[in-house]
C-alpha cells in the first residue's frame, strides 16, 4: 500500500487516521505494519465503503483530503486499466484503512550498531544474495563509491554501471534495509554499520 511521505509524515503526528483505497480485495491486514518515509504505521480496521455519497468532510480531512468531494474524485475509477495497472483507483470496491504511528523506522537505530566480526559475517551472507544476482562484489563495489561519493546524486552512479536509475535505487535499499546506508534527497552515504562493515570487508 503506496504510502505518501506527506501522508506518512500526517499519520506520524496524528492528524491522518485513516486511508481510502479501490481494490478488488483488501491488501493490508488488521493489526498488519508497514514501513512509511515517517516511520512504522499499523493499521488497526478494514470495512469496505459501500456508499460513497455517505463520505463526510470530516472522514475525508481524516484521510488527508480537503472535503468529501475531493476524496470521492480521488476514488472516482480510472476505465481501460489492464489487471497488472491496477492501483488506488482500479479495484472494483472502495475500503477504509483505519491506522495509526507504530513507531520509528528501525533501520534507524539499527545504521548506528557496529557489528562484530559475526555480525559481518551475518551481513556478507545475506548480501551474497545480490552479489549473486547483480554480479560478484557488486555490494562491495557500491558501497566503494558511496563512501567515496556521499550525496552525490544516484544518477550518477547509475551511468557509471550502465544500469537503469529506478531498479538500481531499489537494490540500494536493500543495502539500507541493513542499516549500511543512509538516504537523502540527493545520493547516499555510509551510516556507522555500513562504513564498520565495509573496514571489514577490506581487512
Amino acid at each position: 500500500m503506496l504510502i505518501s511521505k506527506a501522508i506518512a509524515e500526517q499519520i506520524r503526528a496524528g492528524t491522518v487516521t485513516a486511508q481510502y483505497r479501490r481494490w478488488d480485495v483488501p491488501r493490508v491486514k488488521v493489526g498488519g505494519t508497514q514501513l512509511t518515509p515517517a516511520g512504522v504505521v499499523r493499521f488497526t480496521r478494514v470495512a469496505r465503503v459501500n456508499d460513497l455519497d455517505r463520505l463526510t468532510d470530516r472522514a475525508a480531512r481524516a484521510a488527508g483530503m480537503k472535503n468529501a468531494d475531493a476524496l470521492r474524485k480521488a476514488l472516482a475509477p480510472r476505465p481501460n486499466r489492464a489487471p497488472s495497472e491496477r492501483g488506488s483507483r482500479g479495484g472494483e470496491h472502495i475500503y477504509r484503512i483505519n491506522l495509526e504511528w507504530a513507531g520509528e523506522d528501525p533501520r534507524l537505530a539499527l545504521r548506528e550498531e557496529l557489528p562484530d566480526d559475526a555480525a559481518c559475517a551475518e551481513i556478507a551472507r545475506r548480501t551474497a544474495v545480490l552479489d549473486r544476482r547483480l554480479g560478484d562484489g557488486w555490494t562491495r563495489e557500491t558501497l566503494e563509491w558511496i563512501d567515496a561519493n556521499p550525496r552525490v546524486v544516484s544518477k550518477r552512479l547509475a551511468e557509471l554501471r550502465g544500469v537503469e536509475l529506478a531498479p538500481m535505487k531499489t537494490d540500494i535499499r536493500k543495502l539500507k534495509s541493513l542499516g549500511l546506508t543512509i538516504s537523502h534527497d540527493v545520493g547516499y552515504e555510509l551510516s556507522p554499520r555500513g562504513a564498520a562493515y565495509l573496514a571489514w570487508l577490506r581487512r
